[in-house]
């Protein structure tokens, strides 16, 4: 029941930082796209870098490989690879897996070539 308890708190614990690097990629994009582009009153063109306006490059250039880097260093650094199956789930799908192997043959098609 440990090991279970455990698993949970690591499942919990890898969604919590998912939706916080969703959220946090939300008000990224939020903040940079709106708060960079020039005002409605105003009439001068935004300055350009690169050819793109800065909210455009900060917003939909940048914090894409900012929170995709970020989303991989998530998963190298606090996902875990651990079981989500029990001592008991395992027992009864190893002898489900054993008696629906016998029971089904391969057999080639004959309608098939």
């Amino acid at each position: 029941m440990n090991q279970q308890t455990e698993s949970y708190r690591q499942a919990h614990r890898e969604a919590l930082w998912a939706i916080a690097l969703a959220f946090g990629y939300f008000i990224w994009w939020y903040a940079t796209a709106y708060g960079f582009s020039p005002s409605p009153e105003s009439q001068a063109l935004p300055e350009l870098y690169w050819g793109v306006p800065l909210w455009f490059l900060l917003s939909c250039v940048i914090g894409p490989v900012l929170f995709t880097l970020l989303c991989a260093l998530m998963v190298k650094y606090v996902y875990r690879n651990f079981s989500l199956t029990t001592e008991e789930d395992g027992l009864e799908s190893d002898s489900s897996t054993l008696n629906s192997s016998q029971t089904h043959t391969s057999q080639p098609n004959p309608d098939h070539e």
